[in-house]
Protein backbone atom coordinates (compact mmCIF):
# COMPACT_ATOMS: atom_id res chain seq x y z
CA UNK A 1 0.00 0.00 0.00
CA UNK A 2 1.19 3.18 -0.85
CA UNK A 3 2.42 5.31 2.28
CA UNK A 4 1.68 9.05 1.82
CA UNK A 5 3.75 12.03 3.76
CA UNK A 6 1.66 14.32 5.56
CA UNK A 7 1.66 17.40 3.45
CA UNK A 8 2.99 20.90 5.34
CA UNK A 9 1.55 24.28 5.94
CA UNK A 10 2.30 26.06 2.79
CA UNK A 11 0.79 22.94 0.80
CA UNK A 12 -2.18 22.82 2.85
CA UNK A 13 -2.55 26.35 2.07
CA UNK A 14 -2.52 25.69 -1.46
CA UNK A 15 -5.08 23.60 -1.29
CA UNK A 16 -7.47 25.76 0.79
CA UNK A 17 -6.88 29.04 -1.98
CA UNK A 18 -8.51 26.47 -4.27
CA UNK A 19 -12.16 26.85 -1.82
CA UNK A 20 -11.30 29.98 0.01
CA UNK A 21 -10.41 29.39 3.58
CA UNK A 22 -14.23 29.31 4.66
CA UNK A 23 -14.51 26.24 2.87
CA UNK A 24 -11.07 24.71 4.47
CA UNK A 25 -11.18 22.87 7.86
CA UNK A 26 -7.86 22.68 9.45
CA UNK A 27 -9.07 22.15 13.34
CA UNK A 28 -9.17 17.99 14.29
CA UNK A 29 -12.58 19.23 16.36
CA UNK A 30 -14.30 21.07 13.20
CA UNK A 31 -13.30 17.89 11.20
CA UNK A 32 -15.16 15.36 13.85
CA UNK A 33 -17.78 14.39 11.49
CA UNK A 34 -15.95 13.56 8.70
CA UNK A 35 -13.44 11.27 10.62
CA UNK A 36 -16.44 8.62 11.70
CA UNK A 37 -18.66 6.65 10.11
CA UNK A 38 -22.31 5.36 11.23
CA UNK A 39 -21.36 2.27 12.99
CA UNK A 40 -18.04 3.74 14.73
CA UNK A 41 -16.07 0.51 13.50
CA UNK A 42 -13.78 2.91 11.76
CA UNK A 43 -12.04 6.23 12.53
CA UNK A 44 -9.46 8.35 10.68
CA UNK A 45 -7.09 11.81 10.90
CA UNK A 46 -7.31 13.90 8.33
CA UNK A 47 -4.89 16.22 7.05
CA UNK A 48 -7.67 18.69 6.28
CA UNK A 49 -10.81 19.03 4.71
CA UNK A 50 -12.06 20.85 1.71
CA UNK A 51 -15.28 21.43 0.65
CA UNK A 52 -15.18 22.67 -3.48
CA UNK A 53 -18.22 24.18 -4.55
CA UNK A 54 -17.72 23.63 -8.64
CA UNK A 55 -16.61 21.37 -10.37
CA UNK A 56 -13.78 23.24 -11.75
CA UNK A 57 -12.24 23.67 -7.84
CA UNK A 58 -12.38 19.82 -7.63
CA UNK A 59 -10.45 19.34 -11.19
CA UNK A 60 -7.84 22.25 -9.34
CA UNK A 61 -7.87 20.10 -6.16
CA UNK A 62 -6.93 16.80 -8.14
CA UNK A 63 -4.30 18.57 -10.47
CA UNK A 64 -2.24 19.53 -6.95
CA UNK A 65 -2.71 16.62 -6.02
CA UNK A 66 -1.47 14.71 -8.37
CA UNK A 67 1.56 17.00 -8.82
CA UNK A 68 2.56 16.87 -5.41
CA UNK A 69 1.20 13.09 -4.23
CA UNK A 70 -0.92 13.97 -1.93
CA UNK A 71 -4.46 11.55 -1.28
CA UNK A 72 -7.43 12.55 -1.55
CA UNK A 73 -10.85 10.64 -0.20
CA UNK A 74 -14.12 11.88 -1.37
CA UNK A 75 -16.69 11.81 1.04
CA UNK A 76 -21.14 12.45 0.14
CA UNK A 77 -23.23 12.14 3.18
CA UNK A 78 -20.99 10.37 5.26
CA UNK A 79 -23.72 7.17 5.47
CA UNK A 80 -21.58 4.43 4.42
CA UNK A 81 -21.14 1.34 6.85
CA UNK A 82 -17.90 -0.31 5.48
CA UNK A 83 -15.22 2.77 5.93
CA UNK A 84 -14.92 3.78 2.11
CA UNK A 85 -15.55 7.34 3.07
CA UNK A 86 -12.87 7.54 6.15
CA UNK A 87 -9.38 8.76 5.89
CA UNK A 88 -6.91 6.36 7.40
CA UNK A 89 -5.14 7.05 10.43
CA UNK A 90 -1.91 8.42 8.98
CA UNK A 91 -2.95 12.22 8.83
CA UNK A 92 -1.87 12.38 5.48
CA UNK A 93 -4.42 12.05 3.46
CA UNK A 94 -7.20 15.34 2.51
CA UNK A 95 -10.87 14.54 2.72
CA UNK A 96 -12.69 16.45 -0.09
CA UNK A 97 -16.53 16.81 0.81
CA UNK A 98 -19.22 16.90 -2.13
CA UNK A 99 -21.69 18.84 0.27
CA UNK A 100 -21.37 21.79 -1.69
CA UNK A 101 -21.59 20.62 -5.18
CA UNK A 102 -25.94 20.23 -4.42
CA UNK A 103 -27.13 22.01 -7.40
CA UNK A 104 -30.14 20.15 -9.54
CA UNK A 105 -28.79 20.84 -12.61
CA UNK A 106 -31.71 20.35 -14.83
CA UNK A 107 -35.17 18.40 -14.88
CA UNK A 108 -36.07 17.33 -18.68
CA UNK A 109 -39.59 15.73 -17.81
CA UNK A 110 -39.90 15.00 -21.85
CA UNK A 111 -36.28 13.12 -21.32
CA UNK A 112 -37.47 11.25 -18.10
CA UNK A 113 -34.20 12.12 -17.30
CA UNK A 114 -32.48 15.23 -14.64
CA UNK A 115 -29.24 15.95 -14.43
CA UNK A 116 -27.89 16.28 -10.47
CA UNK A 117 -24.66 17.06 -8.61
CA UNK A 118 -23.27 14.65 -6.71
CA UNK A 119 -23.66 16.71 -3.21
CA UNK A 120 -27.65 16.59 -4.01
CA UNK A 121 -29.32 13.95 -1.03
CA UNK A 122 -31.14 10.98 -1.88
CA UNK A 123 -34.58 13.14 -0.82
CA UNK A 124 -33.65 16.37 -2.95
CA UNK A 125 -33.05 14.32 -5.85
CA UNK A 126 -36.65 12.83 -5.34
CA UNK A 127 -38.39 15.41 -4.57
CA UNK A 128 -36.55 17.33 -7.69
CA UNK A 129 -38.40 14.88 -9.32
CA UNK A 130 -41.73 14.96 -7.76
CA UNK A 131 -41.93 18.53 -8.49
CA UNK A 132 -41.45 18.00 -12.56
CA UNK A 133 -44.56 15.23 -12.53
CA UNK A 134 -41.63 12.15 -11.61
CA UNK A 135 -40.29 9.99 -9.86
CA UNK A 136 -36.49 8.76 -9.19
CA UNK A 137 -37.65 5.43 -7.34
CA UNK A 138 -34.19 4.84 -5.72
CA UNK A 139 -35.13 4.55 -1.78
CA UNK A 140 -33.23 4.13 1.00
CA UNK A 141 -33.45 4.56 4.98
CA UNK A 142 -30.39 7.07 4.84
CA UNK A 143 -32.12 9.29 1.75
CA UNK A 144 -32.39 11.90 3.72
CA UNK A 145 -28.73 12.39 4.57
CA UNK A 146 -26.97 10.41 1.81
CA UNK A 147 -25.88 11.76 -1.60
CA UNK A 148 -26.06 10.80 -5.34
CA UNK A 149 -22.76 10.67 -5.51
CA UNK A 150 -22.08 8.11 -2.70
CA UNK A 151 -25.07 6.47 -4.25
CA UNK A 152 -23.15 6.11 -7.40
CA UNK A 153 -19.95 5.25 -5.97
CA UNK A 154 -21.28 2.03 -3.67
CA UNK A 155 -24.34 0.72 -6.73
CA UNK A 156 -26.99 1.56 -3.82
CA UNK A 157 -29.93 -0.29 -4.13
CA UNK A 158 -32.54 -0.21 -1.75
CA UNK A 159 -36.07 -1.40 -1.18
CA UNK A 160 -37.26 -1.29 -5.39
CA UNK A 161 -34.84 -2.61 -6.98
CA UNK A 162 -37.07 -5.34 -7.80
CA UNK A 163 -38.81 -3.22 -9.64
CA UNK A 164 -36.40 -0.57 -11.01
CA UNK A 165 -33.03 -1.66 -10.46
CA UNK A 166 -29.96 -0.67 -8.35
CA UNK A 167 -28.44 2.93 -9.17
CA UNK A 168 -26.45 1.30 -12.29
CA UNK A 169 -29.64 0.74 -13.56
CA UNK A 170 -30.54 4.25 -13.35
CA UNK A 171 -27.82 6.38 -14.04
CA UNK A 172 -27.61 7.21 -17.92
CA UNK A 173 -24.30 9.37 -17.62
CA UNK A 174 -21.92 10.72 -15.49
CA UNK A 175 -19.42 13.86 -15.07
CA UNK A 176 -16.47 12.82 -13.70
CA UNK A 177 -13.35 14.30 -12.54
CA UNK A 178 -9.70 12.15 -13.21
CA UNK A 179 -6.59 11.69 -10.84
CA UNK A 180 -4.69 14.19 -13.13
CA UNK A 181 -7.58 16.90 -12.92
CA UNK A 182 -8.96 16.24 -16.08
CA UNK A 183 -12.86 16.17 -16.75
CA UNK A 184 -14.61 13.20 -18.42
CA UNK A 185 -18.18 14.85 -19.32
CA UNK A 186 -20.63 12.09 -19.71
CA UNK A 187 -23.72 13.77 -19.09
CA UNK A 188 -26.12 12.24 -21.45
CA UNK A 189 -29.50 11.44 -21.60
CA UNK A 190 -29.40 8.92 -24.26
CA UNK A 191 -31.23 5.65 -24.21
CA UNK A 192 -29.24 3.95 -26.82
CA UNK A 193 -25.60 4.95 -27.77
CA UNK A 194 -23.33 2.42 -29.40
CA UNK A 195 -20.36 4.18 -29.70
CA UNK A 196 -17.73 1.90 -27.88
CA UNK A 197 -17.01 0.97 -24.07
CA UNK A 198 -19.43 2.79 -21.61
CA UNK A 199 -17.21 4.46 -19.24
CA UNK A 200 -19.82 5.50 -16.35
CA UNK A 201 -19.86 1.67 -15.70
CA UNK A 202 -16.28 2.07 -14.77
CA UNK A 203 -17.30 4.22 -12.30
CA UNK A 204 -20.19 3.72 -10.68
CA UNK A 205 -19.42 1.16 -7.75
CA UNK A 206 -15.96 2.10 -7.79
CA UNK A 207 -15.77 3.88 -4.20
CA UNK A 208 -13.98 6.51 -5.59
CA UNK A 209 -10.73 5.17 -6.20
CA UNK A 210 -11.03 5.56 -9.85
CA UNK A 211 -12.42 9.08 -10.22
CA UNK A 212 -14.35 11.14 -8.26
CA UNK A 213 -18.01 11.90 -9.87
CA UNK A 214 -19.72 15.27 -9.49
CA UNK A 215 -22.63 14.75 -10.98
CA UNK A 216 -25.23 12.13 -12.61
CA UNK A 217 -28.03 12.28 -15.72
CA UNK A 218 -30.43 10.30 -13.72
CA UNK A 219 -33.62 7.83 -15.12
CA UNK A 220 -36.95 9.21 -14.31
CA UNK A 221 -40.43 7.54 -14.20
CA UNK A 222 -44.27 7.85 -14.32
CA UNK A 223 -45.52 8.06 -10.59
CA UNK A 224 -47.45 5.63 -10.05
CA UNK A 225 -51.74 6.55 -9.68
CA UNK A 226 -51.92 3.80 -7.14
CA UNK A 227 -49.72 2.01 -4.39
CA UNK A 228 -51.17 -1.26 -1.89
CA UNK A 229 -49.06 -1.97 1.13
CA UNK A 230 -49.58 -5.26 2.61
CA UNK A 231 -48.43 -6.65 5.56
CA UNK A 232 -48.38 -10.52 5.55
CA UNK A 233 -48.34 -13.12 8.37
CA UNK A 234 -45.82 -15.92 7.04
CA UNK A 235 -44.96 -19.39 8.16
CA UNK A 236 -41.82 -19.81 6.51
CA UNK A 237 -39.47 -17.51 4.05
CA UNK A 238 -40.39 -20.05 0.92
CA UNK A 239 -43.65 -18.45 1.48
CA UNK A 240 -42.32 -15.13 0.60
CA UNK A 241 -41.27 -16.38 -2.50
CA UNK A 242 -44.56 -17.61 -3.52
CA UNK A 243 -46.53 -14.64 -2.43
CA UNK A 244 -43.61 -12.78 -4.95
CA UNK A 245 -44.75 -14.94 -7.52
CA UNK A 246 -48.16 -14.61 -7.44
CA UNK A 247 -48.17 -11.11 -6.49
CA UNK A 248 -46.43 -10.44 -10.09
CA UNK A 249 -48.43 -12.61 -12.36
CA UNK A 250 -51.54 -11.18 -10.74
CA UNK A 251 -50.36 -8.06 -11.00
CA UNK A 252 -48.66 -7.69 -14.50
CA UNK A 253 -45.24 -7.60 -12.90
CA UNK A 254 -45.96 -4.17 -10.88
CA UNK A 255 -44.69 -5.38 -7.96
CA UNK A 256 -42.33 -2.44 -6.58
CA UNK A 257 -41.04 -3.62 -3.28
CA UNK A 258 -41.31 -7.03 -0.57
CA UNK A 259 -39.28 -7.50 1.97
CA UNK A 260 -39.03 -10.05 4.61
CA UNK A 261 -38.88 -9.68 8.59
CA UNK A 262 -38.55 -12.42 11.10
CA UNK A 263 -40.71 -12.28 14.18
CA UNK A 264 -37.39 -10.93 16.40
CA UNK A 265 -37.67 -7.73 14.37
CA UNK A 266 -41.09 -6.93 14.97
CA UNK A 267 -40.72 -7.40 18.99
CA UNK A 268 -37.66 -5.22 18.70
CA UNK A 269 -39.30 -2.74 17.03
CA UNK A 270 -42.24 -2.50 19.25
CA UNK A 271 -40.14 -3.06 22.46
CA UNK A 272 -37.93 -0.06 21.53
CA UNK A 273 -39.55 2.58 18.50
CA UNK A 274 -43.16 3.19 20.11
CA UNK A 275 -44.87 0.71 17.46
CA UNK A 276 -47.52 -1.95 18.27
CA UNK A 277 -48.00 -5.39 16.09
CA UNK A 278 -50.67 -4.56 13.60
CA UNK A 279 -51.97 -8.37 13.89
CA UNK A 280 -53.88 -9.79 16.95
CA UNK A 281 -51.37 -13.59 16.43
CA UNK A 282 -47.77 -13.69 16.02
CA UNK A 283 -46.39 -15.04 12.87
CA UNK A 284 -42.57 -16.48 12.35
CA UNK A 285 -42.20 -14.01 9.83
CA UNK A 286 -43.51 -11.45 7.38
CA UNK A 287 -43.78 -9.91 4.10
CA UNK A 288 -43.86 -6.55 3.38
CA UNK A 289 -45.40 -5.96 0.12
CA UNK A 290 -46.13 -3.21 -2.31
CA UNK A 291 -47.40 -2.81 -5.63
CA UNK A 292 -47.66 0.00 -7.51
CA UNK A 293 -49.93 0.46 -10.65
CA UNK A 294 -51.63 3.31 -12.94
CA UNK A 295 -54.94 1.76 -12.37
CA UNK A 296 -56.34 1.15 -9.16
CA UNK A 297 -55.25 -2.34 -7.93
CA UNK A 298 -57.66 -5.34 -6.10
CA UNK A 299 -54.81 -6.56 -3.50
CA UNK A 300 -57.75 -7.32 -1.48
CA UNK A 301 -58.22 -10.16 -4.20
CA UNK A 302 -54.29 -10.91 -4.32
CA UNK A 303 -54.65 -12.00 -0.46
CA UNK A 304 -57.68 -13.73 -0.49
CA UNK A 305 -55.87 -15.69 -3.25
CA UNK A 306 -52.51 -16.08 -1.30
CA UNK A 307 -54.26 -17.25 2.03
CA UNK A 308 -56.61 -20.01 -0.27
CA UNK A 309 -53.37 -21.38 -1.43
CA UNK A 310 -51.62 -21.48 1.98
CA UNK A 311 -49.00 -18.74 1.18
CA UNK A 312 -49.90 -15.97 4.01
CA UNK A 313 -51.66 -16.84 7.16
CA UNK A 314 -52.98 -13.27 8.05
CA UNK A 315 -52.59 -9.84 6.23
CA UNK A 316 -52.93 -6.48 6.95
CA UNK A 317 -53.40 -4.37 4.18
CA UNK A 318 -53.27 -0.34 4.08
CA UNK A 319 -55.91 1.94 3.91
CA UNK A 320 -54.18 4.76 3.18
CA UNK A 321 -51.13 6.70 2.65
CA UNK A 322 -50.45 7.31 6.25
CA UNK A 323 -51.09 3.61 7.31
CA UNK A 324 -48.67 2.90 4.55
CA UNK A 325 -46.30 4.72 5.85
CA UNK A 326 -46.46 3.15 9.69
CA UNK A 327 -46.68 -0.51 7.77
CA UNK A 328 -42.92 0.71 6.57
CA UNK A 329 -41.44 1.94 9.57
CA UNK A 330 -42.18 -1.83 11.21
CA UNK A 331 -39.57 -2.60 8.45
CA UNK A 332 -37.16 0.35 8.07
CA UNK A 333 -36.35 0.58 12.51
CA UNK A 334 -35.30 -2.62 12.57
CA UNK A 335 -31.48 -1.84 12.34
CA UNK A 336 -32.06 1.10 15.26
CA UNK A 337 -34.12 -1.60 16.89
CA UNK A 338 -31.12 -4.22 17.50
CA UNK A 339 -28.64 -1.34 18.80
CA UNK A 340 -30.28 -1.78 22.57
CA UNK A 341 -30.27 -5.02 23.03
CA UNK A 342 -26.65 -4.91 22.71
CA UNK A 343 -23.72 -5.59 19.83
CA UNK A 344 -24.71 -6.57 16.56
CA UNK A 345 -22.60 -8.17 13.84
CA UNK A 346 -23.95 -7.24 10.18
CA UNK A 347 -23.85 -8.90 7.27
CA UNK A 348 -25.26 -7.27 3.83
CA UNK A 349 -25.01 -10.34 1.23
CA UNK A 350 -26.73 -11.69 -1.47
CA UNK A 351 -27.67 -15.40 -3.19
CA UNK A 352 -29.96 -16.31 -5.74
CA UNK A 353 -33.60 -15.23 -5.20
CA UNK A 354 -34.51 -18.94 -5.23
CA UNK A 355 -32.40 -20.13 -2.56
CA UNK A 356 -32.57 -17.13 0.24
CA UNK A 357 -34.47 -19.34 2.22
CA UNK A 358 -31.86 -21.88 2.03
CA UNK A 359 -29.16 -19.64 3.05
CA UNK A 360 -31.37 -18.28 6.07
CA UNK A 361 -31.24 -22.33 7.74
CA UNK A 362 -27.95 -23.00 6.26
CA UNK A 363 -26.88 -19.51 8.20
CA UNK A 364 -28.74 -19.32 11.21
CA UNK A 365 -27.80 -22.80 12.39
CA UNK A 366 -24.26 -22.34 11.80
CA UNK A 367 -24.16 -18.93 13.90
CA UNK A 368 -25.79 -20.26 16.72
CA UNK A 369 -24.07 -23.32 16.91
CA UNK A 370 -21.01 -21.37 16.60
CA UNK A 371 -22.27 -19.37 19.31
CA UNK A 372 -24.79 -20.63 21.39
CA UNK A 373 -28.00 -18.11 22.16
CA UNK A 374 -27.02 -16.03 19.55
CA UNK A 375 -30.13 -14.23 17.98
CA UNK A 376 -30.09 -14.04 14.29
CA UNK A 377 -32.23 -10.52 12.90
CA UNK A 378 -32.23 -11.10 8.98
CA UNK A 379 -34.52 -9.38 6.94
CA UNK A 380 -34.28 -7.48 3.89
CA UNK A 381 -35.07 -7.62 0.08
CA UNK A 382 -36.19 -10.95 -0.95
CA UNK A 383 -37.25 -10.17 -3.88
CA UNK A 384 -33.88 -9.70 -5.14
CA UNK A 385 -31.87 -12.25 -2.73
CA UNK A 386 -30.42 -9.47 -0.52
CA UNK A 387 -30.82 -9.79 2.92
CA UNK A 388 -29.04 -7.89 6.05
CA UNK A 389 -28.68 -10.77 8.03
CA UNK A 390 -27.52 -9.29 11.38
CA UNK A 391 -27.33 -11.38 14.76
CA UNK A 392 -27.93 -9.53 17.89
CA UNK A 393 -25.73 -10.68 21.25
CA UNK A 394 -26.61 -13.47 23.35
CA UNK A 395 -29.09 -11.82 26.53
CA UNK A 396 -26.74 -11.01 29.18
CA UNK A 397 -23.55 -11.77 26.86
CA UNK A 398 -20.70 -8.82 27.04
CA UNK A 399 -21.04 -6.73 24.00
CA UNK A 400 -17.31 -6.01 23.17
CA UNK A 401 -16.43 -9.81 23.72
CA UNK A 402 -19.48 -10.67 21.36
CA UNK A 403 -18.16 -8.14 18.69
CA UNK A 404 -14.72 -9.36 19.16
CA UNK A 405 -16.10 -12.46 17.19
CA UNK A 406 -17.06 -10.21 14.36
CA UNK A 407 -14.22 -11.62 11.91
CA UNK A 408 -15.15 -15.03 13.32
CA UNK A 409 -18.47 -14.81 12.47
CA UNK A 410 -18.50 -13.36 9.22
CA UNK A 411 -16.35 -15.92 8.09
CA UNK A 412 -19.04 -18.48 8.35
CA UNK A 413 -21.43 -16.83 7.26
CA UNK A 414 -19.86 -15.35 3.76
CA UNK A 415 -18.34 -19.16 3.45
CA UNK A 416 -21.93 -20.09 2.83
CA UNK A 417 -23.04 -17.25 0.75
CA UNK A 418 -19.98 -18.35 -1.59
CA UNK A 419 -20.66 -21.83 -1.78
CA UNK A 420 -24.41 -20.94 -2.66
CA UNK A 421 -22.88 -18.99 -5.56
CA UNK A 422 -23.47 -15.36 -3.97
CA UNK A 423 -21.85 -11.96 -2.66
CA UNK A 424 -20.86 -10.78 0.42
CA UNK A 425 -21.78 -7.28 -0.10
CA UNK A 426 -24.58 -6.88 -2.15
CA UNK A 427 -25.33 -3.38 -1.76
CA UNK A 428 -23.16 -1.76 0.84
CA UNK A 429 -19.51 -1.81 -1.19
CA UNK A 430 -15.72 -3.19 -0.28
CA UNK A 431 -14.23 -0.43 1.71
CA UNK A 432 -12.02 -1.11 4.20
CA UNK A 433 -14.48 -3.65 6.00
CA UNK A 434 -14.66 -6.09 2.71
CA UNK A 435 -11.12 -5.17 1.96
CA UNK A 436 -9.61 -8.39 2.55
CA UNK A 437 -12.17 -10.91 0.99
CA UNK A 438 -11.64 -9.72 -2.33
CA UNK A 439 -8.97 -12.57 -3.20
CA UNK A 440 -11.70 -15.11 -1.81
CA UNK A 441 -14.72 -13.34 -4.01
CA UNK A 442 -12.62 -12.49 -6.94
CA UNK A 443 -11.23 -14.47 -9.71
CA UNK A 444 -6.88 -13.73 -10.25
CA UNK A 445 -8.20 -12.57 -13.71
CA UNK A 446 -10.89 -10.37 -11.84
CA UNK A 447 -8.21 -8.77 -9.83
CA UNK A 448 -6.10 -8.41 -12.53
CA UNK A 449 -7.84 -6.31 -14.75
CA UNK A 450 -9.20 -4.53 -11.15
CA UNK A 451 -5.81 -3.08 -10.36
CA UNK A 452 -4.64 -2.13 -14.38
CA UNK A 453 -7.79 0.20 -14.23
CA UNK A 454 -7.00 1.57 -10.94
CA UNK A 455 -2.59 2.01 -12.22
CA UNK A 456 -3.98 3.61 -15.35
CA UNK A 457 -6.78 5.85 -14.53
CA UNK A 458 -4.62 6.70 -10.56
CA UNK A 459 -1.31 5.82 -11.02
CA UNK A 460 -0.30 7.39 -8.23
CA UNK A 461 -2.78 6.11 -6.05
CA UNK A 462 -4.30 9.25 -4.89
CA UNK A 463 -7.66 8.33 -4.94
CA UNK A 464 -9.08 6.61 -1.85
CA UNK A 465 -5.83 4.91 -1.27
CA UNK A 466 -6.64 1.34 0.88
CA UNK A 467 -10.24 0.99 -0.24
CA UNK A 468 -11.34 -1.70 -2.12
CA UNK A 469 -8.07 -3.53 -3.64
Amino acid sequence: MTKFKKPNAALLNHFAKITGDKYAIFDRADMGRYLDEPRKKFHGIAAMVLKPGSVDEVSAILKLASETGTAIVPQGGNTGVVGGQVPDASGAQIILSLERLNRVRQVSPDENAMIVEAGVTLLNAQNAALEAGKLFPLSLASEGSCMIGGNLATNAGGVNVVAYGNMRDLCLGLEVVLADGQVLNGLNSLRKNNTGIDLKNLFIGSEGILGIITAATLKLFEIPNHKATAYCAITEPDKALQLLQLAQKISGGRVTSIELMPRIALDLVCKYQNMRDPMAEPSAWYALLEISTAEPFDMENLLEKAFEADIITDAVLAQSETQAIELWKLRELISESQSPEGGSIKHDIAVPVHRTPEFLARATKAVTDLIPGARPVPFGHVGDGNIHFNITQPVGADKSEFLSRWAEVNAVVHAIVLDMGGSVSAEHGIGQLKRDLMPQIKTPVELALMRKMKTALDPENILNPGKML
